[in-house]
């Protein structure tokens, strides 16, 4: 049994969203971490401490409350964005990508996800996949086009002609 009472976990879970929403990731990670079990208990707190501390730009930290939100709640596409967006900071591109693998697979028609997608996979050499990603994104959400030109995870493909015909670059 749940030694938190589920208003308490409702109080903090409200008072770390409203500091994130405040730009204020310092105090949302600090209500956060004075309630450790409580926090590790729950999804959605440890979600909201893994964006807290992605946030403050402390990825590797951000890594092991994100994946434990995951455990709790494994077909969350926020915290699997959140979470590759990490991996890719900390030099692990497999595992980012396999994350937004995850999150697509969960939710095919979200632009984001293909777009992030396309950059990692452009990251990692991968034209084909990069490109198919790319247009997926493009074709669910054309405002992502204006997104590519000032995007350097896009800088291995620049000059390939698919990728200038399918973005106008």
């Amino acid at each position: 049994m749940n030694s938190y009472p589920r208003d308490r976990v409702e109080r903090l879970r409200r008072e770390a969203e409203g500091y994130l929403e405040l730009g204020m990731p310092q105090q949302s990670f600090q209500a956060l971490q004075r309630h450790g079990k409580l926090v590790h208990g729950d999804a959605r707190v440890c979600y909201l401490m893994g964006e807290s501390l992605r946030e403050l730009r402390r990825h590797s930290e951000a890594i092991f409350p994100l994946r434990r939100s995951l455990e709790l709640i494994p077909d969350s596409m926020h915290t699997s964005l959140s979470l590759a967006w990490c991996y890719k900071r900390v030099g692990k591109l497999d595992r980012a990508i396999d994350a937004l693998e995850h999150a697509v697979h969960l939710e095919p028609g979200e632009a984001i996800l293909h777009y992030n997608l396309a950059c990692y996979w452009s990251l990692a050499q991968n034209r084909r996949r990069a490109l198919q990603h790319l247009a997926n994104a493009l074709e669910i959400d054309g405002n992502f086009r204006d997104m590519v030109y000032d995007e350097p995870d896009f800088d291995p493909m620049r000059a390939d002609p698919l990728f200038r015909s399918l973005t106008g670059v």
